[in-house]
């Protein structure tokens, strides 16, 4: 049997440790980014930019999405999107070494929400690991705002005027007096030129003062007549 010399045992052993070294190293590796959901795709490392992840788009604010979970938890559940909204890619970091990424449409995962179930890659014990953080890329387009229609024109209708109304003054109930105008003295008109005529038959009054006159006319003749005869 031949012997190997000493040079070629060191050689031989340097190259086991090597290759030993090499696959812990990659199973180290694996076993850091190994992850039960079929649909991520898990990779070693850290990463803090969507241009990293090279899937497009910037990154979306929080704000633009309703969700569950998260930080600090174990697992991440996306049941809304903001308006205009679209995302291509959800990173969610976590565990000793490694985050997962999510790519709507891909690997199983959904166009559109909800995305539920959404988690870091496991430990290296092979633990569950709690999600140190999570942010997804996309776009975000602006919504041309409708214009308002247009509001029917107010007309004014005039109010009644709270002023009272000016009093006029009442008619007096005293009539004013008019002085009739003086009946015209002589002439033919009337009654022949004498009195005015009132509407009382006076006619008698004259026959009476006639009769008067002719009385007290006689009485004076009789009177002479006897001092004559005296």
């Amino acid at each position: 049997m031949q012997i190997m010399s000493g040079r070629r045992v060191r050689s031989a052993v340097t190259v086991v440790a090597l290759a030993t070294a090499a696959l812990l190293g990659t199973a180290g590796s694996a076993l850091a980014c190994h992850s039960d959901d079929d649909r991520a795709k898990p990779i070693p490392g850290n990463i803090s930019k969507c241009e990293q992840v090279k899937a497009g788009g910037k990154a979306l604010s929080d704000s633009d999405f309703k969700f569950t979970g998260g930080a600090g938890e174990k697992r991440l559940n996306i049941t809304g999107l903001g308006e205009g909204v679209k995302v291509t890619a959800i990173v969610v970091l976590g565990g000793d070494d490694g985050y997962n990424v999510y790519e709507p449409g891909k690997r199983k995962l959904a166009d559109t929400p909800p995305w539920t179930e959404l988690r870091a890659p496991f430990n290296r014990d092979g633990s569950k690991a709690n999600i140190d953080k999570w942010y997804a890329c996309g776009e975000k387009t602006k919504l041309t705002e409708q214009p308002k229609p247009s509001e029917p024109t107010k007309t004014s209708t005039a109010k009644p005027s709270t002023t009272a109304p000016t009093t006029t003054e009442k008619p007096s109930a005293t009539p004013t007096s008019t002085s009739a105008p003086a009946p015209a003295v002589g002439g033919n008109g009337g009654n022949g030129g004498g009195l005015a005529d009132t509407g009382f038959d006076n006619a008698w009054l004259l026959w009476a003062g006639g009769l008067l006159v002719l009385a007290g006319a006689g009485v004076l003749v009789l009177l002479r007549a006897r001092r004559k005869t005296n």
